[in-house]
């Protein structure tokens, strides 16, 4: 259920994101640029059809192949033809972020005039909704399986539990889950890519061209090696001799190090900051997570099928599992920190308030195992079957454990057992939604270049990044509904140009008798300041107005489209320095 529901409801947010635009969205040019050149925060990829430029007719403009600036990975580009038409051109693009998602948007500029164009605008949602759906929910079932694969392997190697026949069934499905979603995910890499139909999954060229992506070529390295793992485990079934245990210990353990690089490599790590430490601490990350999370599901399976479990499996899962926390608390912070780059992001970004949901949920986490711990330590001075005098608990970090005479009660081992299958059983409760959360990470954009994006004032090719707002409008009578595109530019503190155009239910370029634009700085208690723009033939606009400090300002638009119906509607609007 929670896999349909976060597969169907929540797509993907993009990773790379747009940091500006040659000529700038809204712009009004006096001749033809030679280029349209998009800017990114980090490295995009490209597709065959990345550009879709549309004249004031609607008519599809032929363009060059889409490309990269000289030198600038973080960049795409497309060749105008050199003589266009005067008027509103409108630009849909497409492009795959370095972390393997794609990006979209548009964008409107104009030569010599800006004309009522019939081309309307994107949609909000560029996303095929059955691809998107069906690829994100391949993306939680390949963490989920891979989580209980290696955790599998990881509690047998390391906890040695005294029969293995519970978990094999477990083990199976898991690989065999793995091995169906990562098919699935490289058939759909290209049309998830594209934005099409899910039957596009089934077409060579389509798959042709994945496997020359990097995405593409992670994920068929991990089809490949498990198929390699699995011919290789069945081969010791046909023969009579099975290699040693340290053979068999160093191969799983170069196979999991392996699988959790084609994860790592193709997520939030391969851009960004610090690429081959951020690769590394996520490959660990996976491997730390699986070795807890899925270790503890081999432990539920095996205390619900094999009893009395002896208690050295649980004194040896407990240090596992604190080996397992320490490695995700130190990868974890630095992971954080790269992503967040700032307090900031921490409460003003989707993926810093996801962070904290995890961290939350991850606090709950603790507590749970904090009392699987306390039980298992019990019924090791209980004696309980299968207790050696070798087995122990890892001392508490508040420091040695009490003397006999002076410790608590031990309750009667039956009741211990029970209460330990219930707190292991809360534990995997909660672990299952941290993984979920953690999916829901990588598939977000990072704060630090979300605030990059929103605080950037550089400028692409020489011309300044422009502000632009888009707030839709409903007044209630037929007809009476738009959106408002509100461009400041250059959209920092200082003199500043204002232009507002108004689209109709249709899309296209509409007149209206009125319009007000007006900011406020709440944080300071400063406005409404009014930006008086006046209407200048199809577009209202002002060339001189005055923002004074940096700020989250809410924009106020009031738009009258008769002589008694008008709205105001209002949109958060950054301002940098």
């Amino acid at each position: 259920m929670l896999l349909v529901l976060f597969g169907a409801a929540a797509p993907a947010s993009a990773h790379a994101a747009l940091r500006g635009t040659d000529p700038a969205d809204g712009a009004l040019l006096r001749a033809a640029p030679r280029y349209l050149t998009l800017t990114f925060t980090e490295s995009v990829g490209l597709l065959t059809d990345s550009f879709r430029v549309y004249d004031p007719e609607n008519h599809r403009v032929r363009t060059g192949p889409a490309d990269h600036a000289p030198g600038r990975s973080d960049t795409a580009r497309v060749a105008l033809p050199a003589k266009p038409a005067e008027g509103t051109y409108t630009v849909a693009w497409r492009v795959v972020s370095a972390d393997s998602h794609p990006v979209s948007g548009a964008l409107t500029f104009s030569i010599g005039k800006r004309t009522a164009t019939t081309a309307s605008p994107a949609p909000d949602r560029t996303e095929n909704p059955a691809t998107t759906a069906l690829y994100t929910i391949a993306r939680y079932l390949a963490y989920l399986s891979v989580a209980l694969l290696l955790g599998a392997a990881a509690f047998v190697a390391y906890c040695r539990p005294p029969t293995t026949a519970p978990l094999r069934t477990p083990a199976r499905a898991a690989a065999g889950t793995l091995l169906a979603s990562t098919t699935a995910l490289l058939l759909l890499r290209a049309p998830y890519e594209e934005g099409t139909s899910p039957a596009n999954a089934l077409s060579l060229s389509s798959l042709a061209h994945t496997v020359t992506t990097r995405p593409g070529e992670l994920l068929l390295a991990r089809l490949v090696l498990l198929l390699v793992a699995g011919a290789v485990a069945v081969l010791p079934r046909t023969r009579r001799t099975k290699p040693p245990r340290r053979v068999t210990l160093v191969s799983a353990a170069v196979f999991s190090v392996v699988l959790s690089l084609t994860w790592a490599a193709a997520e939030h790590a391969s851009a960004g900051v610090q690429v081959p430490l951020a690769i590394t601490s996520a490959a660990l990350h996976l491997l730390a997570m699986a070795a807890w999370l899925g270790g503890l599901a081999a432990l539920l399976r095996t205390l619900h099928r094999t009893s009395p479990t002896p208690v050295t499996v649980l004194t040896r899962f407990s240090g596992l599992a604190l080996t397992a926390v320490t490695v995700l608390a130190l990868t974890g912070v630095y992971q954080s920190w790269r992503g967040l780059g700032s307090w900031q992001a921490l409460t003003d970004t989707t993926y810093g308030r996801t962070l904290l949901a995890k961290l939350a949920a991850v606090t709950a986490l603790l507590l749970a195992a904090a009392c699987s711990r306390t039980w298992t330590a019990r019924l090791a001075r209980a004696g309980a079957p299968g207790a050696t005098a070798l087995a122990r608990v890892p001392e508490p970090a508040t420091g040695p454990a009490l003397p006999p005479e002076q410790s608590p009660p031990v309750p009667h081992p039956a009741v211990s057992w029970r209460l330990l299958r219930r707190s292991v059983l809360a534990e995997a409760a909660v672990g299952v939604l941290v993984l979920v959360l953690t999916t829901l990470l990588t598939s977000t954009l990072p704060g630090r270049a979300a605030i990059e994006a929103a605080d950037s004032g550089a400028t692409t090719a020489g011309v300044p990044t422009a502000s632009v707002t888009t707030i839709p409008f409903d007044v209630g009578t037929p007809g009476g509904r738009g959106t408002v595109q509100v461009t400041l530019d250059p959209g920092r503190v200082g003199g500043n140009s204002v232009q507002a155009v108004v689209y109709g239910p249709d899309g296209g370029l509409a007149t209206v008798p009125e319009l007000r634009v007006a900011l406020t700085l709440p944080a300071r208690r400063l406005g409404p300041l009014d930006t008086k723009v006046t209407d200048r033939g199809g577009y209202w606009a002002t060339d001189s107005f005055a923002l004074p400090m940096p700020g989250t300002w809410t924009m106020k638009v009031t738009v009258r489209v008769s002589e008694v119906d008008q709205v105001t509607v209002s949109r958060p609007v950054r301002v940098t320095r």
